[in-house]
């Protein structure tokens, strides 16, 4: 079980933490939400929760739940830019479908 960043968002997020002067890595998870049901739900995380769990990628630390885990094993996380929008990207091997706006997914 893992989730991965690209290099470019390791950076971003390096960068994000870097500018608070806080901060363990970023927690990943999902939240109910949207027309076809989950949604990402990204913060950053000062305190790790025992339960949580922890995976290191380009040297950041990415932080989950127990829950959120069995719906993002295997989750690449990536930071593009596309014209004058930049966000993040979600490849998510468990989704099987997204609403048309791309703001909620289904597994």
């Amino acid at each position: 079980m893992a989730i991965s960043l690209s290099e470019p968002a390791a950076r971003h997020i390096a960068a994000c933490l870097a500018g608070r002067s806080k901060g363990e890595g970023v927690r990943v998870g999902i939240k109910t939400s949207g027309c076809s049901g989950l949604a990402y739900v990204l913060e950053f995380v000062d305190t790790i929760a025992p339960e949580d769990q922890v995976f290191e990628s380009h040297g950041i630390k990415v932080i989950v739940d127990p829950k959120s885990l069995a719906y993002l094993d295997g989750t690449q996380m990536d930071f593009v830019k596309e014209g004058l929008n930049e966000g993040f990207k979600f490849t998510n091997p468990n989704q099987k479908g997204e609403c048309g706006c791309g703001e909620s997914f289904t597994v």
